[in-house]
């Protein structure tokens, strides 16, 4: 694609997010997190949902099923299977592609009373929000430099930030293809860019930001994504 049309390509990303929320909504709907199954069962429920209800037939990262413990873990990480428990979080990462156009997005659920795992659920928006609005201030802040805030921003509620990365690069499928060096893709210290640079093709670069919350001490978190 031709280093233009900014607003379209925008539109279009905004156009496949809200398709995969309708999609984390129908989840909800049909109640498939729910005590008793294993991640791979969720994992197996929700594909053949976003098959069969919304015709995706790629994701263009694995489906990240996240129960108990193994909210601790990051994207790379390969803990065992476990099975979903009453008073677990649970966390979602979909990266559904809708046509030509990838979606990222994540949302935590915390199935029992504990009141702590309410607020981290409650806290995961609230604090990407947080992190969306340092992005918009300052555009050509570095991603190392929004990396840190969003430390600092979890520090603040009381959390542990448990990401490697705050973030990465999203776009046409599959953007990973786009050419350049991989860190600057990247919400991490790796990444001491400007974020406001360009791509190697000389387009305008779309971010996701990723809030992840941990209580290590009590071994749970949550994980929460979409656009910036």
């Amino acid at each position: 694609m031709a280093p233009d049309g900014t607003q379209a390509r925008r539109a279009a990303l905004e156009a496949a997010e809200a398709k995969g929320n309708a999609l984390f909504d129908a989840i909800e709907a049909r109640g498939l997190v729910v005590p008793g199954k294993t991640e791979t069962e969720l994992d197996r429920d929700i594909f053949e949902l976003a098959r069969d209800s919304f015709g995706v037939t790629q994701h263009w990262h694995k489906r990240i099923v996240r129960t108990g413990a193994n909210t601790l873990c990051v994207f790379a990480d390969l803990p065992d299977v476990r099975a979903i428990e009453a008073d677990d979080t649970v966390y979602l990462d979909l990266g559904p592609v809708f046509g030509e156009w990838e979606a990222d997005l994540g949302r935590t659920y915390a199935l029992g009373p504990d009141p702590d795992k309410k607020r981290l659920v409650a806290d995961l928006p609230r604090l990407f929000d947080a992190l969306q609005a340092q992005y918009r201030a300052t555009p050509d802040i570095t991603g190392a430099a929004l990396y840190a805030y969003a430390r600092h921003i979890a520090k603040e509620a009381g959390w542990t930030f448990g990401g490697q990365i705050a973030g990465h690069t999203v776009g046409e499928f599959p953007h990973a293809k786009v050419p350049g060096d991989r860190k600057l893709q990247l919400i991490a210290p790796v990444n001491t860019r400007p974020m406001s640079d360009p791509d190697g093709n000389g387009n305008t670069r779309f971010w996701i930001g990723e809030i992840h919350l941990v209580d290590r001490a009590r071994n749970f978190g949550g994980f929460y994504e979409r656009l910036l």
